[in-house]
């Protein structure tokens, strides 16, 4: 079961140790101001996304900058990571893009990125920024419920994601399983926000309502819409996603009552690697990614959060002004990771 989880352990443990901080930002570190760059060469870019929900920023990329030639290489946020680590000496990638924070800040502490500030920095989020600028919050997700409208009606839906216990639901849900990095970053947000022995009784509650655990949102939100299961735990944009297949499928945005917990959420990132063999192509890819341009492909293509001010959302998509949403402490939900994997372990969670 251990084996199963080494990847971002190895990951946990340089974080906990603290080892080689990155140090202050030189001029060099920070977007010219007019964003004048001239990039060429090859850009290697590791992506802990799944390959079409990047390609169509990477295509507008190349549109703008023909002489960039970019290498994308996907997997596993732990997969990725664990490249990183084991090629610290010798970086082949120049950027590494994220499905969630805790991956990013993790690495970030064990000196794989170099601190640079992209144009537009000032206009993201201080939540979705590193203090020593190591990376960048590109678009935020919320865990929401996807359902079967054909399965479920409005007066049964679940409130919460502790309603998913509910023996009414037995056999009847979908989640993404214990090696998917937003199960594994809610998990962690969860301990954080009721502690460690209410999670680790909703961990019990999923598996003893016989809950299918899948490698990815992908496979939950199809089966949802295929009718296979009434009600899945996925990323938002997977509803939206599916819903333009044509699926007659709803959302819910759980934990919305007062006292409970508020929606979880978290967000994508990038960051150049430290040593990178392309570092000017590198940083102009990580501008055009929270750029107006960058930031719109995202909103209109994926269903997604613009962290950029002033990016409209794409018409379908609820403005996240009107949901509350469960305050998280960064740092202390990084730091319960151990405890993520523990528990995760220790329920041998699928």
């Amino acid at each position: 079961m251990l084996k199963k989880f080494m990847p971002i352990f190895m990951i946990l443990v340089l974080f906990l140790s603290a080892c080689t901080p990155i140090g202050p930002k030189s001029k060099s570190d920070v977007g010219s101001e007019d964003g004048t760059m001239s990039p060429s060469g090859k850009l290697v870019v590791y992506s802990g996304r799944s390959e079409p929900l990047i390609q169509p920023v990477i295509a507008a990329f190349q549109s703008k900058y023909p002489q960039v030639e970019v290498l994308l290489k996907s997997g596993s946020n732990s997969q990725m990571a664990n490249a990183l680590l084991e090629e610290k000496t010798n970086p082949q990638a120049d950027v590494f893009i994220t499905t969630e924070i805790f991956t990013a800040h993790a690495l970030s502490q064990a000196g794989i990125f170099q601190a640079y500030e992209p144009l537009g920095y000032k206009d993201f989020p201080d939540t979705y920024k590193a203090v020593d600028a190591s990376w960048i919050g590109l678009t935020q997700r919320m865990r929401v419920i996807i359902y079967n409208k054909d399965l479920v009606s409005q007066d049964e839906l679940p409130d919460s994601i502790f309603d998913l216990v509910d023996p009414k639901w037995n056999g009847q849900i979908a989640a993404a399983g214990s090696t998917n990095a937003s199960m594994q970053a809610q998990i962690s947000s969860m301990i954080q926000l009721v502690g460690l022995e209410r999670t680790e009784e909703w961990l019990k509650g999923l598996q003893e309502n016989e809950v299918t655990f899948f490698g990815g949102h992908s496979d939950v939100r199809k089966a949802v819409g295929a009718g296979e299961f009434k009600l899945g735990l996925v990323n938002h944009y997977y509803y939206y996603l599916q819903l333009a297949e044509g699926s007659n499928v709803g959302i819910i945005y759980p934990d919305q009552d007062p006292g409970e917990i508020g929606i979880i959420s978290n967000a994508t990132t990038a960051a150049v690697i430290k040593g990178s063999k392309n570092p000017t192509a590198a940083k102009a890819f990580v501008n055009f990614l929270v750029s107006a341009e960058g930031q719109k492909i995202f909103a209109e293509g994926n269903y997604e959060y613009p962290l950029l001010k002033g990016i409209a959302l794409h018409p379908d998509l609820e403005a996240p002004d009107g949901l509350i949403q469960a305050k998280i402490d960064l740092v202390q939900v990084v730091n319960r990771f151990d405890e993520t994997f523990d528990l995760i372990e220790m329920v041998n969670l699928p």
